[in-house]
């Protein structure tokens, strides 16, 4: 075993796993080091991925050449595409996944890596030679050199959890919270503070009354989230399994909140601000006191497995209570639980005072991905692992880092958001974010991203081959449907039997695919041209359907990128720019954006102080 590595990566979790992989892929040697061997990428929460811009972000990993949607595939449990009512801006994929399969398909891929070693312990502290970043010590005594080092720590930083009254450490239930490590950075000058987060009780389904509980089945014909063609799970015949529908009532709301007084929530024992959008019980009754009921999701964590997910019920009550309050709720009056909801409080680091590469202003080669940036999500963890890894490997390599513009992902919209506005609670990803939905759409992200991470060398040759077969085919149909008429006997039969107005005469073959009511699968039909994947027919349908609405962003976004090639010089003087406002002159020395584009989006710049820079740059 040997004790240097180029990149050490901390924590096993989605950040760490995204990290090591490619690092190591890109030909770094790279040592990750997790406490338990089985529970790589574990899913704390939730056992699902994807859902609302989360879907997007995993398409977007994998376009990369990442391993979250590979390995979610493997482990589908059931496959749905949320949002499909809407336009394809909002389309997002989710799978509910088999948590345990989900996380020996990841040791897998990363017992497969060559470059990649994994080593069992807590890092206790980083080391430093000579005031440079040197390697990490463990908990055990073992001493590993490195010159640089990816902090992926999760929620175990100090972490504390939370049940009523009852405290104790861990940065999930059952395993130890990891002290020192953000004692030292704060140190060094990185500002630390507390987060919070918090999980449902997980519940043996054979106890539950399904007879009385809606079922929420998954798509008829599921996709997957990969690129590559490879079938997932259930699209290689593993049937896909129900989630159930369950409502709380006012009897549930009334035992809640005779616990409120020992909820720790709010006695004042829990400091940290947990996830605006995945609130807990119990501030869902206190924010939503009108709501008579809050719906709940019960879903599967294994095939072959009887523990089940109350999704919706978080919550750091005490067990009477929660016990008490499950036994109300109907279908769930003989319930029995395997484990109680709990809080977990842990430490997250300011993450403005990151490079876009990830990196430590303050530490030179220390990145930080995932919750210790203050964000929530596998998603999210997962994306800024990825980016962590690429930069790592290319800080060392004297290469310039690999940014993504907003424009060009929502990994790109969380990075700049995280940068640029800071976080006060446990930032979650959502479409609303980002300013160019319509270009960035879960479809379309091998097309906006695989080729730019094959030219750094770690999108692999077979996805490159498969983005520039998809782009041919693509093109080929998108020619057909612009040249080809159809005539009026022949299409509107099919017309008048989906209610869309007769021809008269021949029409090509694109204005009818511009209808709303319309679909090209469906056209195609009446008059075939080759075979292509449904996916292909998908692209060249929403190219059609919306080509104006894409041409207008794509407009909107060149116009905004002419600020990101206006650089502003790292030792740039802002002070005796004296017509810039205090507080911009203060963000600006305090953040020092590296472009115009990114001045204008931190949080306190006005468009007043932007014009002042354009015109002292001579713009």
């Amino acid at each position: 075993m040997t004790s240097c590595f180029d990149i050490i990566v901390v924590g096993g979790g989605h950040a760490g796993c995204e990290a090591a992989m490619a690092a190591a892929t890109l030909g770094s040697s790279v040592l990750l080091v997790s406490p338990d061997l089985n529970g790589f990428a574990k899913m704390s929460c939730n056992p699902a991925v994807g859902g609302i811009a989360k879907g997007q972000i995993v398409r977007e990993i994998d376009a990369l050449g990442g391993w979250t949607g590979v390995v979610t595939d493997a482990a589908t449990l059931q496959f749905r595409m949320l949002n499909r009512s809407k336009g394809p801006a909002m389309w997002s994929p989710r799978a509910q996944c088999d948590k345990l399969a989900f996380s020996l398909k990841w040791r897998e891929v990363l017992l497969s890596c060559s470059n990649l070693s994994i080593y069992a312990d807590f890092v206790e502290n980083l080391l430093f030679e000579n005031g440079v970043l040197a390697g990490v010590r463990t908990i055990t005594g073992a001493i590993f050199k490195s010159q640089a080092v990816i902090l992926t720590a999760g929620t175990f930083l100090n972490g504390k959890m939370f049940i009523g009254p009852h405290s104790f450490e861990g940065g999930r239930i059952g395993e130890l919270s990891a002290y020192h490590v953000s004692d030292q950075l704060a140190a060094l000058g990185i500002p630390t503070a507390r987060m919070k987060t918090g999980t449902p009780p997980r519940i043996d389904v054979r106890s539950v009354d399904l007879t009385k509980l809606p079922v929420q089945v998954g798509d008829p014909d599921p996709a997957r989230f990969s690129f590559l063609d490879i079938p997932s799970a259930i699209q290689g015949g593993a049937p896909q399994m129900d989630c159930y529908i369950l409502h709380t009532n006012e009897a549930v709301h009334d035992i809640l909140r005779s616990g409120f007084d020992r909820s720790p929530l709010f006695t004042g024992l829990i400091h940290g601000r947990g996830p605006r959008y995945c609130p807990s019980i119990e501030d869902k009754l206190r924010t939503f006191a009108d709501k008579d009921s809050h719906q709940l999701f019960l879903e599967p964590e294994g095939r072959n497995n009887d523990e089940y997910y109350l999704q919706g019920f978080s919550s750091s009550l005490p067990l009477d209570v929660q016990l008490d309050a499950l036994h109300a709720i109907p279908g769930l009056q003989k319930c029995v639980v395997f484990k109680p909801a709990y809080a977990v409080e842990y430490d997250y680091f300011d993450p403005q005072y990151l490079h876009y590469s990830l990196e430590s202003r303050v530490v030179d080669r220390l990145f930080l991905a995932g919750q210790v940036n203050g964000t929530t999500g596998y998603e999210e963890a997962a994306a800024q692992g990825l980016m962590a890894g690429i930069n790592a490997h290319r800080k060392l390599k004297g290469e310039e880092p690999f940014i993504l513009r907003r424009d060009q992902a929502y990994i790109g919209v969380l990075i700049d958001d995280l940068i640029n506005k800071g976080v006060d609670e446990p930032y979650r990803m959502f479409t609303s974010r980002a300013e160019y939905r319509i270009l960035l759409r879960q479809d379309n992200a091998d097309f906006r991203l695989t080729e730019l991470s094959h030219e750094i060398g770690l999108a692999s040759e077979e996805r490159y081959a498969a983005v520039c077969r998809k782009k041919e085919q693509v093109a080929e149909l998108q020619e057909y449907c612009e040249s080809k008429k159809v005539r009026a006997d022949v299409v509107n039969d099919y017309l008048e039997s989906v209610g869309s107005a007769p021809l008269s005469d021949s029409r090509k073959l694109a204005e009818l695919v511009a209808r709303p009511e319309l679909s090209l699968a469906d056209l195609m039909k009446i008059v075939p041209h080759g075979t292509f994947s449904p996916e292909v027919v998908e692209s060249v349908e929403i190219g059609i359907k919306y080509a104006g609405y894409i041409e207008r962003e794509k407009q909107q976004a060149e116009k905004n990128n002419r600020l990101e090639y206006i650089k502003i010089p790292a030792d740039f003087d802002f002070d005796k720019v004296q017509s810039l406002s205090i507080e911009c002159r203060q963000k600006l020395k305090r953040y020092r954006p590296a472009t115009i584009a990114q001045a204008s989006r931190i949080s306190g710049i006005s468009p007043a102080d932007i014009s002042v820079l354009l015109v002292y740059f001579g713009r």
